[in-house]
């Protein structure tokens, strides 16, 4: 099952804020809200959230400054300033601090949430580039010393694997991988591919809970039935 995504809102005027939440609340989103700065630092550095929709006119504490203090204190919580302040200067001194995204008052609901997606598309990719170590049932895949158990694999192996892990229990797609490790989608790479995912099937036969799935006419994904069972 798809983790849900947890917002936080910092916005002090809270008839806004019941709008926002609410609509976000009815597109699957988990909503937290702060009524301040102040308060909104101190949820953001003591509780897990994927995203801040910031306000930067706040009581206690403005959006600028809670930034500046997250950015200080290493938090890398994505961060899109939502303010009625438009000026360049304003927009600028965001970027600076820090924010991801700068969205002026009125908000439109409907880029908003594609606003939150495109960045959160962004961070999911850069945290599963950062991956190279999996645990594949009993065998430890190490991505660095292209080994998986005490198998050593091949420099096309070791890619291909690690395209899967990466996107583990998710689709890839047959062309994206192909494109990526063959730089060509034409009928001998295609075949190529076959073969390897064949070659990782048959590395990875001790484990009969991590499954390579062939998903006809679109790609492969690796899964562990065991967790999949389990959630």
């Amino acid at each position: 099952m798809k983790e849900k995504t947890n917002i936080l809102i910092c916005e002090d005027d809270i008839n806004l804020s019941s709008i926002v939440a609410d609509y976000l609340r009815n597109n699957d989103y988990v909503v937290d809200v702060a009524k301040d700065g102040k308060e909104g630092l101190e949820k953001s550095m003591n509780s897990h959230y994927d995203i801040c929709l910031l306000d930067i006119m706040m009581p206690n504490m403005n959006g600028f400054d809670m930034l500046q203090q997250l950015r200080a204190n290493g938090r890398e919580l994505p961060v899109i300033i939502v303010s009625g302040r438009a000026s360049k200067e304003d927009i600028i001194n965001g970027y600076k601090l820090g924010c991801d995204d700068y969205i002026t008052k009125p908000v439109s609901m409907d880029i908003l949430i594609w606003k939150i997606e495109a960045i959160l598309r962004r961070v999911r990719e850069k945290n599963e580039n950062k991956l190279v170590y999996f645990q594949l049932g009993h065998l430890h895949f190490d991505s660095v010393k292209q080994t998986l158990g005490n198998i050593h694999l091949s420099s096309r192996e070791n890619d291909l694997l690690l395209m899967l892990c990466r996107k583990r229990n998710q689709l890839v797609e047959r062309n994206r991988i192909l494109k990526s490790l063959w730089q060509t989608d034409n009928y001998f790479a295609s075949r190529s591919l076959s073969v390897y995912i064949n070659h990782l099937r048959n590395h990875l036969q001790d484990c009969p809970n991590i499954k390579i799935l062939s998903v006809h006419g679109k790609g492969y994904k690796i899964i562990d039935e065991l967790e999949n069972v389990e959630n």
